[in-house]
């Protein structure tokens, strides 16, 4: 454990972080599984609508920097790319 005041603030602001990075992640790991269960019905709406949802997660987790922009880019893409095959 660390004796210094500066550090012990570092340690629990580092877990403060890493505990809403991952609430963040989760959020959109869900909202891409629900984009992807929709493609899988075949449901044009609901995957239009569940796309949406998915983008508007990912870029905001893209703004908070839990996810670089390019892996956010690369991940919306994805799923644009995947509900488009949808016809």
């Amino acid at each position: 454990m660390a004796n210094i005041k500066s550090a012990k603030k570092r340690i629990l602001v580092s877990k403060t972080r890493a505990a809403r990075n991952k609430s963040v992640r989760s959020s959109v790991k869900t909202a891409i599984r629900k984009v992807e269960a929709a493609v899988a019905a075949n449901d044009k709406e609901a995957a239009n609508a569940a796309l949406t949802a998915a983008v508007s997660r990912i870029e905001k987790a893209a703004s908070k920097g839990v996810y670089h922009k390019n892996n956010s880019a690369r991940k919306v893409s994805r799923l644009a790319k995947l509900v488009n095959t949808l016809a």
